[in-house]
């Protein structure tokens, strides 16, 4: 099963920064410019497994190709 995810509202808001997401990969729990210190507050704020992204600093289109 594929699922897109639009994260387009993450990346206007965070360029350039690793976030912490939640399970559902929709809510941001953390951000900061160093990936453990995201990581590290997701798990103060009681998440178990956060999900890091580092979230571009530009918009790149990107044209991917899947057999």
């Amino acid at each position: 099963m594929k699922v897109n995810y639009n994260l387009t509202k993450i990346f206007n808001n965070y360029k350039g920064l690793w976030v912490a997401l939640d399970s559902s990969l929709k809510q941001v729990i953390s951000s900061d410019k160093k990936a453990e210190k995201a990581y590290n507050e997701a798990l103060k704020k009681g998440y178990q497994k956060p999900t890091l992204f580092k979230v571009p600093r530009e918009n790149l289109p990107y044209f991917g190709f899947a057999k």
